[in-house]
């Protein structure tokens, strides 16, 4: 049976962005879909899984561990289980990317 999830029932409030958690729709992923102004982004933070972030437009400073990268629109960046990360928008307009979670339920420890 096909679904359809209308954004307005998964947006963060007072948020553009979209937060999906798979099991409430029978599905085994998760997902934040990001839009997001210049300067924000969530602070490190980590899963007891891997993440992958598909940057649609704009540009992402991402701390994964010890590292820093940047990604523009096209790019992908992976993080494994347990690994701190976060990111922020450090391009002029504004951040589109996808915040694939490969779990069902979204579990996240702040730092």
């Amino acid at each position: 049976m096909a679904t359809v999830v209308p954004a307005n029932s998964i947006r963060v409030p007072g948020s553009r962005t979209l937060r999906y958690e798979g099991r409430e729709h029978g599905s085994d992923v998760s997902f934040f879909l990001v839009t997001n102004d210049p300067g924000q982004g969530p602070g490190l933070h980590r899963h007891p899984y891997g993440e992958t972030w598909a940057v649609l437009d704009g540009e992402a400073t991402i701390t994964i561990g010890d590292e820093t990268v940047v990604a523009r629109a096209g790019d992908t960046a992976v993080v494994g289980p347990d690994v701190w990360h976060g990111f922020t928008n450090t391009g002029d307009g504004t951040l589109r990317m996808v915040c694939i979670h490969a779990s069902a339920t979204m579990i996240q420890e702040n730092r």
